[in-house]
């Protein structure tokens, strides 16, 4: 069973460096210029990931500058990207469950102490809200991935796959 959760999640990690590649450079991934920033990070990951079979749920989103977490559920399966504001667009990070919440894996992808430590309560909070069907499905996606769509070999399943199995041993916090 834990093997198909992880194959699962190597599939969705694939799509999500993919479609994040993709977003840079298609015309309509700009048009979120325009909206609050929240706004724009639900947009862009709709575009890219939202079908009508399997609709994106994407809750809660908490913002520190150009730092943002936030949480998304889909098909019953859920976890939590790391976005970055880079040119005034919006772009995944890194993606990861738990972890996510916690100012000191926060600084780890370059962020300041003090704005990890504002946007995991900022995280905390939001996510107080939320029932616990839906905190237990952000929960799901184990470790912690990298998304850097402009490092070449990034695109294909088998740098998804090298990039999983260096972060999924991580224990889960």
């Amino acid at each position: 069973m834990k093997v198909l959760m992880k194959f699962k999640h190597l599939i969705l990690l694939v799509a999500l460096m993919g479609s994040a590649a993709m977003a840079h450079d298609h015309p309509a991934a700009t048009a979120s210029h325009d909206m609050p920033d929240a706004q724009a990070i639900e947009h862009s990951m709709k575009k890219l990931f939202d079908k009508p079979d399997a609709p994106l749920a994407v809750a809660p989103v908490s913002i520190e500058g150009d730092y943002a977490v936030a949480g998304w559920i889909q098909s019953g399966k859920g976890g939590r990207a790391l976005l970055k504001k880079e040119k005034g667009q919006w772009s995944i990070y890194v993606c990861g469950g738990d972890g996510l919440k916690q100012a000191s894996a926060l600084v780890q992808t370059g962020m300041s102490s003090s704005a990890a430590d504002r946007l995991a309560k900022k995280v905390q909070l939001a996510e107080a809200k939320l029932s616990a069907d839906q905190l237990k499905k952000l929960s799901m996606f184990e470790g912690v991935v990298k998304v850097d769509p402009g490092q070449p070999g990034a695109h294909g399943a088998h740098g998804a796959h090298d990039a999983h199995d260096a972060h999924a041993s991580h224990p889960k916090h």
